[in-house]
């Protein structure tokens, strides 16, 4: 069983949403998802500045396994990456819900369609 915070929401893609302020989220991939890829070797950031749209891809993930893209869930403009992970790219294996995490995000509009950590347990069982 994967670790699922109950003070997050997800997306059916595997990602996970947390507020910073009122209109600035942190996103990152789940440790479902980091577990499913294996060993993480590289990312693929998306730009501080860029425009992301909710169910649009905002990187990319690679693994000795394979090639997974990020979906963004949220609406809004890239206003910080983690730029840890362009060395250790790794630390989403280690911390995908602390140093792992891969952006922030200004949005503008609420988030829909967003899970609970109760509806994604499910979704993962």
């Amino acid at each position: 069983m994967s670790n699922v915070p109950a003070d997050l929401k997800y997306t059916k893609e595997h990602e996970w949403i947390a507020e910073s302020s009122a209109t600035t989220f942190r996103i990152g991939i789940t440790d479902f998802a980091q577990g499913a890829l294996g060993d993480i070797v590289y990312i693929q950031l998306p730009k501080v500045g860029q425009s992301v749209a909710a169910g649009e891809v905002c990187g990319e993930v690679e693994s000795t396994k394979s090639v997974s893209e990020i979906y963004s869930p949220l609406t809004g403009k890239v206003v910080a990456v983690n730029p840890t992970l362009d060395a250790t790219p790794e630390l989403i294996n280690q911390e995908p819900y602390g140093a792992g995490w891969i952006a922030e995000i200004e949005i503008s509009e609420a988030p829909t369609d967003l899970l609970s950590s109760t509806e994604y347990e499910v979704l993962t069982a």
